[in-house]
């Protein structure tokens, strides 16, 4: 039995709808930025009229959102957003399906250990978000070029692209390792859920008040933000050690718990 292709075939119509609905995200995105561009009112100063509230909701930073890579900046943390709650729904669910499935007792049968099993489930899942990330790189480097108007836009998106794939990385073993932590694996996905989006708040309730900066490396939406990996040409190096550190944790903790775990047949 090979777990790996078992798990491929299981996620692959889910994976074609989320593909489907990131590249809808970027063309509908652009789309957007084309109708701005030709009203005849300048997009910068039409978003600097909006409350700071508002400008931290939309992740305007600052970009140039007269240009195609500023206003792709703007709308990457909406593209990063949908990646990692596929990422981490993803993670929670290949972990747990067996038990809230009741087909626990069919994979157990098999001749494979334990390791064997987290380790082709963990490949599948690395291999579903290492598609879809290609997907919506090489998509919004289509869609993003046809608007740019001969500006350089792809080396800025390759880089954005990275970001987002670690982000996926980070919130997959954070599903995986509460999918083998959680006692009801019907839970599993909703904690996911919840821990993306308290550290999704949080990201915005620093950017809304100068008082909670240091409270960013709790937050891993924090480390890769595209008005910092644009405007610096790269990552911070904190913030990789911190992100390596992170998936080191989350792996550990899925390799150990499930192999410790008596799985409810």
């Amino acid at each position: 039995m090979n777990v790996f292709i078992v798990e491929m075939k299981a996620h692959r119509k889910g994976l074609i709808i989320w593909a489907f609905g990131i590249l809808f995200m970027v063309f509908a995105g652009m789309g957007k930025y084309v109708a701005l561009s030709s009203s005849g009112q300048s997009m910068n100063d039409l978003f600097a009229q909006m409350p700071k509230s508002m400008q931290t909701i939309f992740g305007i930073g600052g970009f140039d959102l007269s240009k195609a890579s500023g206003y792709y900046g703007m709308f990457f943390l909406y593209l990063a957003l949908m990646a990692t709650i596929h990422a981490a729904m993803l993670g929670a669910d290949i972990i747990s399906k067996e038990e809230r499935d009741k087909t626990v007792e069919f994979l157990l049968s098999k001749p494979i250990s334990r390791n064997k099993i987290i380790t082709s489930k963990l490949s599948a899942a690395f291999v579903n978000i290492l598609i879809f990330n290609i997907i919506t790189l090489v998509s919004s480097i289509i869609i993003v070029g046809k608007y740019s108007k001969g500006e350089a836009v792809n080396s800025e998106i390759v880089l954005l692209m990275g970001g987002m794939f670690i982000l996926q990385l980070i919130f997959m073993f954070i599903g995986t390792s509460i999918a083998a932590c959680c006692k009801n694996p019907k839970n599993a996905t909703t904690i996911s859920m919840a821990v993306l989006l308290i550290t999704y708040i949080l990201s915005m309730a620093i950017d809304l008040s100068g008082k909670l900066e240091n409270l960013k490396y709790f937050t891993p939406f924090k480390y890769y933000e595209a008005k910092n990996l644009i405007s610096s040409g790269g990552f911070q190096l904190s913030f990789v050690i911190l992100s390596i550190l992170i998936i080191s944790a989350m792996l550990t903790i899925t390799y150990v718990f499930y192999r410790k775990r008596d799985l409810s047949i």
